[in-house]
């Protein structure tokens, strides 16, 4: 068994259930239609990675997503419960750095992971910020409970938060690249990931016309 462990957390992909706030620009189709390719970049960020991997949907397994990988359910009533009891997991099952990343992220690549995991052998805690003040990475050697506890869940001071309660409790922590993930139009228009994707953009414009 490797020592490291990739822990994706994904939504399942239902319409009216992803990227809502999206949705209200383009429509549920086309927030479905947005994930379905944001998992795509995810699963093939996560294809070749060393480290062994736990895909985390929101409700049931899919067995034709991330195929030969170990899969699970998320459990907890907030993101914070779900994160730390896929962390516990995980350090139970006796791996020694583990990194969590979501699944609406254009830009993420095996390297932000691989960074993510290097990260943790000098520190205990490792973040890759997003651009509207939350983490698309959280990385954990050691098991810190306050991490996922009373945190302003989707608002822009999350990091921030965070950062300052691990200063307080004098816990060593790094930050990678800040990237930016997909939570409305305007990040949508504004990525790469939708500039170079005629098909995608397409598809939108049919939905929307």
């Amino acid at each position: 068994m490797s020592k490291a462990l990739v822990i994706v957390f994904v939504k399942n992909l239902k319409l009216g259930n992803v990227k809502t706030r999206l949705a209200k620009t383009i429509g549920n189709q086309g927030a479905f239609v947005v994930y379905s390719e944001l998992v795509k970049v995810t699963e093939k960020a996560t294809q070749n990675l060393s480290a062994d991997k736990c895909i985390y949907f929101s409700e049931a397994v899919v067995d034709s997503q991330w195929k030969n990988e170990q899969k699970a359910i998320q459990q907890g009533k907030d993101l914070g419960e779900r994160m730390k009891n896929a962390f516990k997991k995980g350090f139970e099952d006796g791996y020694d750095h583990i990194v969590l990343i979501g699944s609406d992220l254009p830009d993420i690549t095996a390297n932000h992971i691989n960074k993510g995991l290097q990260a943790l052998k000098q520190s205990e805690v490792v973040f890759g910020p997003a651009v509207d003040g939350g983490y698309y990475l959280l990385g954990l050697s050691k098991m810190h409970d306050f991490v996922f506890n009373n945190k302003p869940w989707s608002e822009d001071n999350l990091l921030e938060k965070t950062l300052s309660e691990l200063k307080k409790n004098n816990v060593t922590f790094t930050t990678l690249d800040t990237l930016n993930d997909i939570d409305t139009f305007e990040d949508l228009v504004d990525s790469k990931f939708y500039q170079n994707n005629i098909n995608l953009q397409e598809k939108i414009k049919q939905l929307h016309d």
